[in-house]
């Protein structure tokens, strides 16, 4: 996510702190390329010219200029500026008694997925959600709500076939949410178009009854110069309380977060970042713009090792590297325990630093090829790589539709990295965190 926006940023102020000494021209130099950068990525034109102003006015500051590493200070303002315009502080949701939670937005945003991974996160929080269709309009939607709500095991009220009425829909769901266990409701609502008055009026009037806590906008991340008057137009009308910016993982601009946050000034709560029903996560604009400015999110990172890293399996690897051991069984469970945490492209911007190294990218259809030749080797020749002759790698290429050489270049990879661990005590180091960090 942001990765056009964050490799411009990022080379704009590895330029600046190039510098020994910062004037106004080389801040107006700077501030005029990460303009370009903004409007490019999306970014609405007046937000845009609104933040470089801002920043402009704290960069050149008595402070900053007689600062012994003013290219650093300029970071560190631009860091706070950008954490302010995509909301500061984390804003958790109001989940007051009744718990509504109205779900809304255009067609295609995402919503009824959303609904669901909604509820799977509340659910993991302690939560018992419940979910209700009120698309009356696309069937469809009522039975991917009922599929979702099944995948993550969340009740699922469905309307009458027949019912094309949806505020008398959504009183026989209270019924219905009355008989259940649940503790908080989230209401799935048709698609509209920012003309469209009679499903606007539809969805105010289903306000009005349900009176909902929350009234979540569900925003594809990618709606780019369109974000502000979607935004916009949809907070005039409701009112929202909060925003969930879907598909970030395959929007390279994301400009769409900064500019509704912006023009409603309401918080993005949540962001979808992959298509998986775990990929969900609270939204935390510190930690955003750190990664769009190439300083990683470690504290992220730990948090998803700490969810998708199993504590016996980490302390079992561990004890293969003390004893030097590693093998290609380990090989795949490590392979296995990364894949949990999610698209490694992520991971990567989560480390401080890697973002903005050179060439470094992450091609899944490699990696899926290395999974395949390790799943093509026996039980004995993953336990016992020195056996791999010549017959073998051509047996194994065979098998896993890949070419000796790759089976090669794998094996010599495989026996670079094995010498690694042998040698470095940072490595079992951190094998050791990781099998405490559940503790």
């Amino acid at each position: 996510m942001f990765s056009q926006l964050g490799d411009k940023l990022q080379d704009i102020f590895k330029d600046l702190r190039g510098h020994g000494t910062i004037s106004e021209t080389n801040i107006n130099d700077a501030l005029r390329q990460v303009r370009l950068a903004l409007l490019e990525a999306d970014v609405d034109f007046q937000v845009a010219k609104n933040f470089i102003a801002r920043v402009k006015d704290k960069a050149l500051g008595e402070e900053v200029l007689r600062s012994v590493t003013p290219g650093q200070q300029i970071v560190k303002i631009f860091h706070d500026e950008l954490t302010s315009l995509l909301g500061r502080d984390a804003a958790p949701l109001n989940l007051d008694k009744p718990a509504r939670i109205l779900m809304v937005g255009l067609n295609g945003a995402g919503k009824t997925t959303s609904s669901a991974k909604l509820a799977r996160y509340l659910k993991k929080q302690g939560r018992a959600p419940l979910l209700i269709a009120c698309d009356l309009h696309r069937p469809a939607a009522i039975e991917q709500l009922a599929t979702l709500g099944r995948q993550v095991d969340v009740p699922v009220y469905t309307p009458d076939p027949q019912e094309k009425n949806v505020r008398r829909s959504a009183a026989a769901a209270l019924e219905w949410a009355a008989q259940q266990t649940g503790n908080v409701q989230i209401f799935d609502t048709a698609g509209r178009q920012e003309i469209d008055t009679a499903l606007i009026e539809e969805i105010k009037g289903l306000k009005e009854f349900l009176k909902p806590q929350e009234i979540l906008l569900v925003a594809d991340a990618a709606t780019g110069q369109q974000a502000v008057s979607v935004a916009t137009h949809f907070h005039e009308a409701l009112g929202i309380t909060g925003i969930i910016l879907t598909k970030l993982d395959g929007d390279a601009r994301g400009g769409a977060a900064l500019s509704m946050r912006e023009v409603t000034q309401r918080p993005i709560k949540f962001a979808g970042v992959g298509e998986k029903l775990d990929q969900f996560e609270a939204f935390v604009p510190d930690r955003l713009a750190g990664r769009i400015l190439g300083m990683g999110d470690i504290v992220g990172l730990v948090e998803k090792a700490a969810e998708a890293i199993d504590e016996e399996e980490a302390a079992r690897l561990e004890q293969k590297l003390k004893t030097a051991s590693f093998d290609f069984n380990d090989f795949l469970a490590q392979f296995k325990m990364m894949r949990k945490m999610g698209p490694l492209e992520n991971i990567l911007g989560m480390i401080p630093g890697m973002s903005n190294v050179q060439g470094l990218s992450v091609d899944e259809k490699q990696l899926k090829r290395t999974e395949a030749i390790v799943l093509s080797m026996t039980h004995e020749e993953r336990t016992r790589p020195d056996i791999l002759n010549a017959r073998r790698r051509q047996r194994i290429a065979r098998g896993s539709g890949s070419s000796v050489t790759e089976v090669n270049d794998l094996l010599q990879r495989f026996n670079q990295m094995r010498k690694m661990m042998k040698s470095s005590g940072k490595m079992k180091k951190m094998m050791a965190q990781m099998a405490r960090m559940k503790k």
